[in-house]
């Protein structure tokens, strides 16, 4: 039966690498033997506050309701975010998190054997995993200093090419493409290509680029953004694109119906109406940079500036100390299935965990 199965299956599956996600606490707990509240996960760029307030009381009140169909048009969710980006709620398309708006786009604007797709080569793995499924080709760009190469990238176009993605700021380096740069490449680009600007981690940003301006200039862009990070929503898995009207009428016949669930919907409009939770998120994750810098520093512990809620650094063997650290109670990151075979990524915690995740760092690289 298995062989059958084999012979039955998209012949793509089998070079396609499933994405890994962070190593979640039960199965830590499970393994090792620990307790459970005493492991700090680091590893998926989590709210380290959990979500708002608002947000919970949302989810309790539309418990009661889970027997009755979502809004499938997510109308208050969409409203709200229209409304406060100036724009139409016929340009906001909800997804089952961000990821599954990346999935519609090439649903949307790629033909399977037909048409290319261009991204970094430190970007988020996700553009990379979609292209294989979809039998599109995957054009990789190199990076030049852990960062998004435009002129590479610009230069890879072809005449079928028709998305671009770039993560800003990216994940997993946390580098930022400068905005005046950033805009001349979107400029740039032709008619037949469409630029997926994946801003997961814009909210982190001190002085953010006008992303949602460029939608009046460019036709060509499709903005991403998610309630995952700053409104600490990723359990409930919601994100959002936005883009021209008839982009996101393409988007929006490439879903499935009910897509968002209730609950998920009810926690993402209090949450993004809770703006004093959201400064107190960037506010902890802020310290968090600055205290992780200096700790590196203070160690000889490369390291890259990062502009999101994590950073990347240099421990020489990145799944030796990511075993180590697990055998310690800490989870981060190896990137090395992202060809970073030396580097870890570290997401911003409480200040307890960063304690304890400091507490044994140094020890495990020089085991």
């Amino acid at each position: 039966m298995k062989k059958l199965l084999n012979k039955l299956a998209n012949p793509n599956l089998s070079a396609l690498v499933p994405y890994e996600p962070g190593k979640p606490i039960d199965d830590v707990a499970r393994e090792l033997g620990l307790d459970p509240s005493s492991i700090s996960k680091l590893a998926s760029n989590e709210n380290p506050l959990g979500p708002s307030p608002k947000a919970l009381k949302a989810i309790t009140e539309m418990a009661s309701q889970t027997h009755i169909y979502p809004d499938g048009g997510g109308f208050h969710l969409r409203q709200t975010i229209a409304e406060h980006n100036k724009l139409s709620k016929s340009q906001v398309v909800l997804g089952n998190g961000s990821n599954e708006i990346i999935e519609l786009a090439y649903h949307a604007f790629t033909r399977p054997g037909h048409t290319s797709v261009i991204a970094s080569s430190y970007a988020f793995v996700v553009y990379k995993l979609m292209a294989q499924l979809f039998d599109v080709e995957f054009i990789e760009t190199s990076d030049r200093n852990f960062a998004h190469d435009l002129d590479a990238m610009k230069a890879s176009i072809k005449q079928n090419t028709r998305l671009v993605f770039i993560a800003n700021p990216n994940n997993p380096t946390g580098t930022l493409i400068p905005t005046n740069e950033l805009k001349s490449f979107i400029e740039s680009l032709p008619e037949h290509v469409i630029c997926v600007l994946d801003e997961a981690y814009y909210e982190f940003l001190k002085e953010p680029p006008p992303s949602i301006e460029w939608l009046k200039q460019f036709p060509n862009l499709i903005i991403l953004r998610t309630f995952s990070k700053i409104q600490g929503l990723a359990a409930l898995r919601v994100g959002y694109g936005i883009t021209r009207e008839d982009t996101a009428e393409a988007l929006q016949r490439s879903r499935q119906p009910f897509n968002v669930n209730a609950i998920a919907q009810a926690a993402a409009l209090e949450g993004f109406k809770d703006l004093e939770h959201q400064n107190k998120t960037k506010d902890i994750t802020h310290q968090g940079l600055a205290r992780l810098r200096d700790f590196c520093e203070a160690n000889q512990i490369p390291y890259l500036p990062s502009y999101a809620n994590f950073l990347m650094m240099n421990v020489k063997d990145a799944d030796r100390v990511f075993h180590a650290l697990l055998q310690k109670g800490v989870i981060v990151r190896s990137l090395k299935s992202y060809g970073l075979p030396e580097w870890i990524r570290v997401s911003i915690g409480t200040a307890e965990q960063m304690t304890h995740f400091e507490e044994e760092l140094v020890s495990c690289i020089n085991e």
